[in-house]
This record gives structure tokens, sequence and C-alpha cells, in this order.
């Protein structure tokens, strides 16, 4: 009996190095269009950390979860205008650290804003938040023109 090791096919061997990048290539295309109005980026340039933040949506409403652990309530802010939902804030740093010597920080602290620009209209009225274990869920239902309607077909 012969041991042989495995080899990664040689068709795809070439462009798996490859692939590795493009993760880190779509987040810095994001980072680069984000700075421009005409792209559907925010005029200003906002300096800060952001969390990291996932959307969905189904028949009746757009859900939007924001990552925000070690926060406070009371320093996380929702607002909508118009169809551009804003998550902003300001995580601090515990001040009890800052005496001690630090070996090393890879925590994010300061303010951060996320704009995103919803994909269909929703009403304002019944949107709701909740934070819950260091994640902000915003639930913003959609509003009636634009759920999906069945459209009855009449027969002459």
């Amino acid at each position: 009996m012969n041991i042989i090791r495995y080899q990664t096919p040689s068709a795809v061997a070439p462009v798996l190095p490859r692939l590795s990048g493009l993760s880190a290539l779509s987040s810095e295309m994001d980072r680069l269009f984000s700075a421009f109005p005409f792209f559907g980026g925010s005029e200003e340039r906002f300096e800060g950390w952001q969390p990291a933040v996932d959307l969905y949506h189904d028949k009746d409403s757009v859900l939007v979860r924001a990552e925000l652990p070690g926060m406070n309530k009371e320093d996380i802010h929702v607002s909508l205008h118009e169809d551009v939902l804003t998550l902003s804030g300001e995580r601090r740093q515990e001040k009890s650290h800052n005496e001690k010597g630090n070996l090393r920080s890879e925590r994010y602290f300061g303010k951060f804003e996320r704009r995103f620009t919803l994909p269909v209209r929703v009403d304002s009225r019944r949107v709701a938040a909740s934070y819950e274990d260091g994640v902000l869920t915003v639930t913003l239902p959609k509003a009636e023109e634009a759920k999906p309607r069945q459209i009855e077909v009449n027969v002459k």
C-alpha cells in the first residue's frame, strides 16, 4: 500500500491564491465608491470605525442587524429620513484600562456612522429597534405600496 499526498487539481491550483484577495478587494472598492455621492455614498467622508451590518428583506419588511458589542443603549442612535437609514453612535473606552499599561488593543472605540439607502419604501411610523446581546436589530415594515400583491386575472 502506498500513501499518496493529496494535491489540489492542477486546473484549480493557480486560481486559489488569487481568490483569497477578492474579499479585501471588494471591501476596498466599497470604501472607495462610498466616498462619492454619485455612486450612492455620502457627501461627507466619515472617519471612524464601522460595525458589521447585515440587511435582509422579505415580502413584509426590511431587517437590519448591526454588531455593536459592549455599547450602551444610550450611545446608539437610529434615524430614518426618506429612504436613508442612519445608524450612528459612540463606543467608549473603559477608563480603568487606560491607566494600566496597554500591551495590545484590537477593539475599536470612538464614533461610528453607517448610512443605507433602502431598496423599498417603508412605513416610518411602524419602524422598531431593539438591542440584545450586542446586536442592534432594526425592523422596517414595507409600505403597502411597496409590498408585492396578487392581481386577479378576469376572463371575458
